[in-house]
């Protein structure tokens, strides 16, 4: 005959008349999520929906006596805390797809994918302790959890896919764009050195002998012909502006980014 009352501190509560042995081998803690049958009873622990960042598991008990009678602790009465259980993972899967459905930026897919990877866990251990329990006794209302269960795995698990394949196409798309950017602006310098390598003997020359020689020109058309020469060097600055086009470049592959 199994003893029914124990003065053992753990997680179950003090007035459920369970097995001697789910106290002893329930502790203050929630541990791995589990089922325990004893002399036909059942005790699922199971645990809350994680929180992102969050090491610690809530735990969830919900013990179903020899009669088929169901009971939780704090979650409400009956089977339908079971089931309401299994509601909370199904929501908190349909707002990271409804979060996942909005992303566009490699935050936004980290996000999702740090709240969803501990939320699959979770899912993919509740799947495999209602299928133990499922094995153990011979309920039909754990067949219906354990499906659902499965659904919600599944679920979870896709995301956690989605997500992380949506984070790496945004990695990889603004590397693509950097490496667009990055190869334009080379171009560019390359057209600046040839311009450079052009002047630089005229250059260096008049730096050497100065622009005082006579070239004839000094008195004609003067000073109409000083002013249409700075005029003409100001236009060839602005023209080879334009031909360059870095800061073009570079909103560019920024607004590649944001789509």
């Amino acid at each position: 005959m199994v003893k029914l009352v124990s003065t053992m501190k753990t997680l179950i509560p003090g007035q459920w008349a369970v097995p001697k042995r789910f106290r002893e081998r329930v502790g203050e803690s929630a541990g791995r999520q589990r089922q325990m049958t004893e002399d036909e009873h059942l005790l699922l622990v199971l645990h809350a929906v994680p929180e992102p960042g969050v090491a610690e598991r809530a735990a969830r008990l919900f013990w179903r006596d020899k009669a088929g009678a169901w009971k939780s602790a704090g979650q409400g009465s009956g089977v339908g805390a079971l089931r309401g259980h299994l509601g909370e993972f199904e929501d908190a899967v349909d707002r990271q797809e409804q979060r996942l459905r909005a992303a566009s930026s490699a935050t936004e897919y980290f996000e999702v994918l740090k709240a969803a990877t501990p939320l699959h866990r979770t899912s993919r251990n509740l799947l495999r302790t209602l299928q133990e329990a499922r094995e153990a006794i011979d309920d039909r209302e754990l067949i219906n959890l354990r499906d659902r269960a499965g659904e919600v795995e599944r679920a979870a698990e896709l995301l956690v896919s989605e997500a992380r394949d949506g984070l790496d196409f945004t990695s990889a798309q603004q590397a693509e764009a950097q490496a667009k950017v990055s190869l334009e602006l080379a171009r560019d310098g390359h057209k600046l050195n040839t311009i450079a390598a052009v002047f630089l003997p005229i250059t260096a020359l008049a730096s050497i002998f100065s622009m005082t020689l006579r070239s004839g020109l000094e008195t004609w058309f003067s000073p109409w012909l000083f002013w249409v020469i700075v005029a003409a060097g100001v236009g060839l600055g602005f023209t080879m502006k334009a031909r360059l086009k870095p800061q073009s470049s570079l909103d560019s592959a920024r607004g590649e980014r944001a789509t």
